[in-house]
């Protein structure tokens, strides 16, 4: 019998405090985060995320990409694309982080949420702020290779666990758990 694709949420962030964001937002969400997969950068080669996520007791999961700030095409990148377009993985949609890094092309999203929680049409800093003289799209170190792969949605936010406190751990992650939770719902996943 062959096994079904697992269901995975792309996150373009990994350090110490994206990491505990991650975990906190995939157990409110009842799915499973891959904690392996933090790191700034990614310390997995994609190879070994397929493993893992494979391994995850039940979907969808959540694993976490980053590129520690470089810009080009980093190993949070190259592990991003390796589980993107594996046959076994189904990418249910992208959560694209905003940073500070320089020369970076930057990626189309769908919508973005805000520091505050809205849905906005304009792409967001670092912070969670709006850029409204800038087109739809959210410049990070670990997002340009979005802009190559078929994902159904993809939602730009600030910094994650952060945004000056707003996505803090302590009041439940809402910007990121509010981007998971309208991933899950506009995929039509039901788990």
């Amino acid at each position: 019998m062959k096994e079904s694709k697992r269901d995975i949420i792309i996150i373009t962030d990994g350090d110490k405090v994206a990491s505990k964001a991650v975990q906190e937002v995939a157990h409110e969400v009842g799915g499973r985060c891959i904690s392996r997969s933090a790191g700034n950068p990614t310390p997995l080669s994609g190879e070994h995320i397929v493993e893992q996520i494979k391994k995850a007791a039940y979907d969808p999961v959540l694993v976490m990409f980053d590129d520690n700030g470089q810009g080009g095409y980093g190993d949070g990148e190259k592990a991003l694309r390796y589980v993107a377009t594996h046959p076994e993985i189904n990418v249910l949609g992208a959560i694209a982080v905003a940073s500070n890094t320089e020369a970076v092309e930057g990626t189309h999203i769908d919508l973005a949420i805000d520091s505050q929680g809205h849905i906005v049409a304009q792409g967001v800093d670092k912070d969670g702020n709006v850029e409204f003289s800038k087109e739809l799209r959210v410049y990070g170190d670990t997002v340009d290779v979005l802009e190559e792969l078929d994902i159904p949605i993809v939602i730009g936010v600030g910094d994650i666990g952060k945004m000056n406190g707003k996505d803090h751990i302590k009041y439940g992650c809402p910007i990121t758990k509010k981007a998971v939770e309208l991933i899950l719902s506009r995929s039509g996943y039901h788990g």
